[in-house]
């Protein structure tokens, strides 16, 4: 398990035609080279914000193969291969590191609300079946499971290649807690809060905003590297405040629709959005007055990254 994952990876929508919803590889081979030329230090493919539970395994392969094959090894690549059927994501996860994946993003299998012991019992049969990095993916809200740190500790210390978690369990003290009980060898990635997160411990961010505002997304966390805790405070609340008027539309998770409409906005068009989740389209007025307040936002923080670049 050579690769090291660091910084600020952003968690990438698929793109889709307009006209028949199929995986528009034109638009994502686009959207790779925005994310290459700002200098995004990693993505990942086929997460919740890229609609995975819609994809059909061979849309799978397809786009697997287009972001290993065009990004060429100039930043880590790495694929979301959950499945709530243990052997279906043993199989993504093979076929993910056959096809060149740098590593997994995994949630447990979720809808089940499994005990420890059958999380564990999953991760066993992923982690047995490849040798690339495995990023667990604690996402309660969404997947209805929440990994504590114990059991996450238990997975590091078990298996080899389990040495990531990207941790979305809004309780910003598991950041903490899985870095004490895995003794340290736990590499946690926020999945919010980056700048409280990175106190805590977190050695990099995994993050949807980046398909809209890649530059103060992937360099938040420079920022803090670099010491500078007030900059990047700045950044924080600008984001946030994208954050609350898309919470204000979806309460409990609308990035892939906004995130797609952002992207446009941004000059990079990439679709919309499939069932059952609601279309940018069909959100109204209402959605084009949120998407039009994001943008006043937008453009504040290109004149922030401007301003701090500088300083």
């Amino acid at each position: 398990m050579s690769v090291k994952f660091h910084g600020s990876y952003t968690v990438a929508v698929t793109p889709f035609t307009e006209e028949h919803q199929e995986v528009d590889i034109d638009a994502l081979i686009a959207f790779l080279d925005w994310q290459l030329d700002v200098g995004v230090p990693g993505i990942i493919a086929l997460g919740t914000t890229g609609e995975f539970i819609t994809i059909n395994d061979d849309e799978r392969r397809l786009i697997v193969n287009t972001y290993v094959s065009h990004i060429a090894g100039r930043i880590p690549v790495i694929v979301g291969t959950m499945n709530a059927h243990t052997p279906t994501a043993v199989r993504y996860s093979r076929e993910a590191q056959e096809l060149g994946a740098d590593g997994l993003m995994v949630l447990p299998p979720y809808y089940y609300t499994p005990t420890d012991d059958e999380i564990f019992n999953y991760f066993a049969a992923i982690s047995q079946a490849v040798s690339i990095p495995i990023m667990l993916y604690n996402n309660p809200v969404t997947s209805n499971v929440d990994m504590s740190a114990e059991l996450v500790a238990r997975m590091c210390q078990a298996f080899e290649n389990v040495r990531y978690i990207k941790e979305s369990s809004q309780d910003l003290g598991r950041v903490r807690d899985i870095i004490e009980a895995s003794d340290g060898v736990m590499n946690v990635y926020a999945g919010e809060r980056v700048v409280d997160s990175y106190l805590l411990g977190a050695v990099g961010y995994v993050n949807p905003y980046g398909n809209y505002i890649p530059r103060a997304s992937a360099r938040i966390f420079d920022i803090l590297e670099e010491g500078r805790i007030d900059d990047a405070l700045k950044v924080q609340r600008l984001i946030d405040a994208i954050d609350h008027i898309i919470s204000e539309g979806h309460p409990t998770y609308g990035h892939q629709c906004y995130s797609k409409a952002l992207a446009a906005v941004a000059g990079h068009p990439v679709g919309d959005v499939r069932p059952p989740l609601t279309t940018f389209a069909d959100l109204g007025a209402k959605g084009r007055d949120r998407v039009d307040r994001i943008e006043v936002l937008m453009r504040e923080l290109d004149v922030l990254m401007n301003h701090l670049e500088e300083a």
